[in-house]
């Protein structure tokens, strides 16, 4: 079921929201929406999963007002609809940009609602390089690559922007419906979004998360190193690594089936604790 949750400057935010039990949170990547998740609703939702899938400012059917892309303004509308939905214990998975918008979050409005995190290829501790940090992009290749290009080609800049995603390139028709997914961004909100991307710092919001967390990352990924992953990982305290050995940036195109069973395990043990007369393996039966 669809709906739009108004957030506080009065930008309307579209959430899905599929099946019923233990809530998972999903924030997309750049410049996505919602839907790239669909094929996990699907599975969770058979599995005894509520799946809340939103579209971040800018992009998909949310509202794309003119400013107000940061990071602290998107986590706060994360947390818009965890109030509006009444939301509790959940799990909130964030891709790519998603990862650095739930870190944002974590840190921000100290995990309001959220018992475990899991980051999935996400740009974090940076997207770009800094003092301190040696790996990600350089903030002029962020500059021209892709905002530049998105002011001049977006379409060209998709396209080649699809070429780093995937490791595979076997699947030209899951390339095409992810490119039509960003499309459906508006223009203005892909370029200062490309800019919090560029510009934010995570290390400290890292640092303060407190609930277990997993990372997912891609040795071969191109968009967000895999050293990236690994400092991500060494920044918050308990948390644990999956490394997708065949994968690019977007491991759950590239390695769907490892992909769907880890997020299940990540999951199952919440589930015990939010409904101990759940079994894992009658859900797993269905």
């Amino acid at each position: 079921m669809g709906q739009y949750v108004q957030v506080e400057d009065n930008v309307k935010i579209f959430v899905e929201d599929i099946g019923q039990g233990v809530p998972v949170i999903f924030l997309h990547g750049w410049p996505a929406n919602h839907l790239m998740f669909e094929y996990q609703y699907t599975l969770l939702a058979s599995h005894g999963y509520r799946c809340i899938g939103m579209d971040i400012r800018g992009f998909g059917k949310s509202d794309a007002p003119w400013e107000s892309y940061s990071y602290d303004r998107m986590a706060d509308d994360v947390r818009a609809v965890i109030d509006e939905l009444h939301l509790e214990n959940a799990a909130l998975v964030g891709f790519s940009m998603g990862g650095a918008i739930a870190s944002r979050y974590m840190s921000r409005h100290i995990g309001h609602g959220i018992t475990r995190l899991l980051l999935a290829g996400a740009a974090t501790p940076v997207f770009t390089r800094r003092p301190g940090i040696e790996y990600g992009m350089e903030p002029d290749e962020v500059t021209s690559q892709l905002i530049h290009a998105t002011y001049e080609n977006r379409p060209a800049m998709l396209n080649k922007l699809g070429l780093k995603f995937t490791k595979t390139k076997s699947n030209p028709g899951m390339l095409v419906w992810l490119g039509l997914l960003c499309y459906q961004a508006s223009h203005h909100g892909t370029i200062k979004a490309a800019a919090s991307l560029r510009d934010e710092d995570l290390r400290q919001d890292l640092a303060a998360i407190q609930i277990p967390t997993t990372v997912f990352h891609g040795q071969k990924d191109k968009i967000v190193e895999p050293e990236l992953g690994e400092l991500t990982a060494q920044s918050i305290a308990g948390s644990r690594i999956v490394r997708f050995e065949d994968s690019g940036h977007a491991m759950l195109f590239d390695e769907p089936e490892k992909f769907n069973e880890e997020l299940l395990t990540f999951l199952d043990g919440m589930k015990m604790e939010y409904d101990p007369l759940n079994s894992v393996e009658s859900q797993r039966s269905l």
